[in-house]
């Protein structure tokens, strides 16, 4: 699809930087995600995505708004609690962008789900709560060989890579584990740092679909926002890994 007029004038501040243009934009209207979750991390990343343009996206998120929703979960609203989430993440993104061919399914992924949830777009936005959904969504994006954002928070810290099957560590590369002071879903979250965290996130899926600037592939960018400390490091591949060791 070319760009039209329209596209040009809802997307000409981000073209006017310097190496991306409308070859860029081009590429990313004919590009597609998939964002799980859409909360206080992956809400932020599907929005961004929405409004730079992109094509199409899909939204994996199940369950109703809670009370405890509201101080990170920027897709929702107050009077929405008790309502299912899909539904107002629906309403929210094309609210932003009718243009969007937009596909929000009311489950969280799982083994059972991962692979059809990544069979149909050109990258996964990782923003799920579990390690559970994260190790499946890893699973699934290395068995079809597409990229992957992972994207992670807890309290005041961020952690955010690129994977590349085959070329960069895997999540089961890097966390060959569950840690055993995970504790789950409950976590403290303070939503200024999960919308950061969701946000650089869109930022990366957009180089990786244009091919725009350095993603960060092979390299985990952490930092803690209660210093303003950031760090970024190299990755190595487990040879070993039951997920990837295979690929060359």
């Amino acid at each position: 699809m070319e760009l039209t007029d329209l596209d040009r004038a809802k997307y000409v501040r981000q073209m006017m930087i310097p190496g991306f243009g409308e070859e860029a934009q081009r590429k990313l209207k004919n590009s597609s995600a998939l964002v799980t979750r859409a909360g206080g991390l992956g809400g932020p990343t599907a929005l961004w995505l929405a409004c730079a343009g992109i094509g199409r996206l899909k939204v994996a998120h199940g369950g109703n708004l809670t009370y405890s929703n509201l101080n990170r979960q920027i897709l929702m609203a107050a009077d929405w609690v008790g309502k299912p989430r899909a539904d107002k993440i629906r309403e929210t993104l094309l609210r932003m962008n009718p243009d969007l061919d937009l596909t929000v399914i009311p489950e969280d992924a799982h083994e059972g789900n991962a692979a059809e949830l990544v069979a149909d777009v050109d990258i996964v936005c990782d923003c799920p709560p579990t390690f559970a959904e994260r190790y499946a969504l890893n699973a699934a994006i290395v068995a079809r060989g597409i990229p992957m954002v992972e994207a992670a928070m807890n309290s005041m810290e961020g952690h955010l890579t690129v994977i590349l099957p085959g070329q960069t560590p895997c999540l089961r590369c890097i966390y060959p584990e569950v840690s055993e002071w995970w504790s789950g879903t409950s976590f403290p979250v303070l939503g200024a740092v999960s919308g950061t965290v969701g946000s650089l996130a869109a930022v990366e899926a957009i180089k990786v679909l244009t091919g725009f600037g350095q993603p960060l592939a092979g390299q985990m960018l952490t930092f803690d926002t209660e210093t303003q400390e950031f760090r970024k490091f190299k990755l190595a591949r487990w040879p070993e890994c039951p997920v990837c060791g295979h690929l060359q």
